[in-house]
């Protein structure tokens, strides 16, 4: 399904910038310098790209299509994908917080980042494995392309056309950036 997909290469680029954080987190606790500039990306990164405008598409169009499908919010897996988008949006307030100000609190910084990235890997690995499945069965092909087309429509109303190879470049560069 056109949609789900769309979704899942969002998942790819949001774990690639795990990945990234993971380095910075373990450099952090060894008492190395992490590259100038990420403290401030990272959660910029995971505010704009995995909230506004992956978490967007989820909370605004897909949640609600499946809910009309049957599958239940309350005591259900959208239920617990939407909690986990808020503790998740907690973590990154964190690590914005640590990284704003006059000096970089890199132990705040780190603290949110390990909280953050195991909550994010789980959430995805759900998403991918169990909810979209579930979507899956129960969106006709009709459903899917109306939802391809509402993505397109949203990124565009939004100004998030051409996030995704944005984001995608940068979190390239600092993969480079942490070798």
């Amino acid at each position: 399904m056109k949609s789900i997909d769309r979704l899942v290469a969002e998942h790819d680029i949001i774990e690639r910038g795990l990945s990234v954080l993971e380095q910075a987190v373990a450099r952090i606790d060894s008492g190395q310098p992490i590259p100038n500039g990420f403290p401030t990306w990272a959660p910029d990164f995971f505010a704009q790209f995995a909230d506004q405008c992956h978490h967007a598409k989820e909370e605004d169009l897909f949640f609600p299509l499946l809910k009309e499908r049957g599958i239940p919010e309350q005591g259900g897996p959208i239920g617990v994908m939407l909690h986990e988008h808020d503790v998740g949006r907690d973590c990154v307030r964190r690590m914005q917080e640590a990284s704003e100000g006059d000096e970089f609190d890199g132990t705040k910084f780190a603290a949110a980042a390990k909280a953050f990235i195991p909550l994010l890997r789980q959430h995805i690995f759900k998403e991918n494995n169990i909810l979209f499945r579930m979507a899956g069965n129960v969106m006709s092909e009709a459903d899917d392309a109306d939802m391809d087309d509402k993505f397109t429509q949203v990124e565009q109303e939004r100004d998030l056309a051409g996030m995704h190879e944005r984001y995608d470049a940068e979190v390239a560069r600092w993969k480079e950036e942490f070798k």
